[in-house]
């Protein structure tokens, strides 16, 4: 247990099917943590989100009052602060009445955690996908992130998706013939192509029709590495929408050479998206994170209560 004097900091990390919560100090020192569902409020609604990550944030406090907590941060696909900062203090002044809540968004906690610091871009591609940088005038710039109805090309919805696509076409004869589509057909426990239209629009609720068809990704990489000509097609325009992603940020922050990071399941091991954006953007081998996103959270809370301590510093040096 910490020393009831010691200012601790949650960090909640929301992705798309995920909810982490961390408790630690200002040594990083975790003395709590939790996982929960995904709560992006776009897939759940706000009711059930705003439910996930209470019940995550007081499964991770455990014996701990909900005033030992001086700050926390939080980062929640589907609810950047940009567009839903109201929201989230609601959310976390509902159990964390004393803290000073720092909204986020799930791409800038990725960013604080594997580099460390909030300067830099990253490239994120799970469920999602997206480029998100800092500078060193702390100017922003976001690339994708639209959401995988509109867009998130190269993330795990869209990678499973093209790959439905490609095994329907090729049912049609408007596309090659593909080993994939069985591999498909069989992950789906499917007989054939015409069953995916009940399967899709009929047998399942938005949400876990999205987790399912993200969870195809991995079937189309491994179908990539295994010489696949329609899951290399998809892979190679994957890697293209995220490297375009990736120079499109640099070139709004005028930053060349900012540090890169990756995050999200799809790049977080070899596999051909990973290998093709590696070798499209100079890179050896993936960044290696210094921290997870959780963490990123927690150092963004620590980083506010320090910048906080310090402006109160000042006000009473100058009574």
């Amino acid at each position: 247990m910490p020393d009831a004097l010691t200012p601790l900091y949650l960090g909640i990390d929301g992705g798309g099917t995920v909810l982490r919560v961390v408790l630690a100090d200002a040594e990083l020192t975790v003395y709590g943590r939790a996982e929960g569902p995904g709560a992006n409020p776009s897939l759940v609604g706000r009711e059930r989100a705003a439910a996930i990550v209470r019940e995550t944030v007081l499964a991770a406090l455990g014996p701990l009052p909900a005033d030992s907590i001086a700050a926390v941060a939080i980062g929640l696909a589907g609810a950047a602060a940009s567009h839903s900062r109201t929201w989230l203090l609601e959310v976390l002044h509902a159990v964390l009445p004393g803290a000073r809540v720092i909204p986020s968004a799930d791409y800038e906690i990725a960013l604080v955690g594997a580099l460390g610091r909030r300067q830099g871009v990253i490239v994120l591609a799970g469920t999602g996908a997206l480029a998100y940088g800092v500078n060193a005038q702390g100017e922003h710039a976001l690339a994708g992130g639209w959401g995988y109805l509109l867009g998130d090309e190269g993330g795990g919805y869209w990678l499973g998706s093209e790959g439905l696509r490609a095994m329907l076409r090729a049912a049609d004869g408007r596309g090659p013939a593909t080993a994939l589509s069985q591999v498909l057909l069989s992950a789906l426990s499917l007989r054939a192509p015409e069953d995916v239209i009940p399967w899709l629009y009929h047998d399942m609720e938005a949400p876990a029709r999205t987790a399912a068809i993200a969870a195809l990704a991995p079937l189309v990489l491994q179908a990539a590495d295994a010489g696949d000509s329609s899951a290399l097609a998809i892979v190679d325009e994957a890697a293209t929408e995220l490297v375009c992603a990736v120079q499109t940020v640099r070139c709004r922050l005028r930053a060349p050479d900012l540090p890169l990071a990756f995050a999200g399941g799809l790049l977080t091991a070899p596999n051909p998206l990973c290998i093709a954006l590696c070798q499209r953007l100079g890179l050896a081998a993936p960044p290696v994170p210094l921290y997870p996103p959780v963490m990123g959270a927690v150092l963004l809370a620590r980083e506010a209560d320090v910048a906080r301590q310090t402006r109160e510093g000042d006000a009473n040096a100058h009574r």
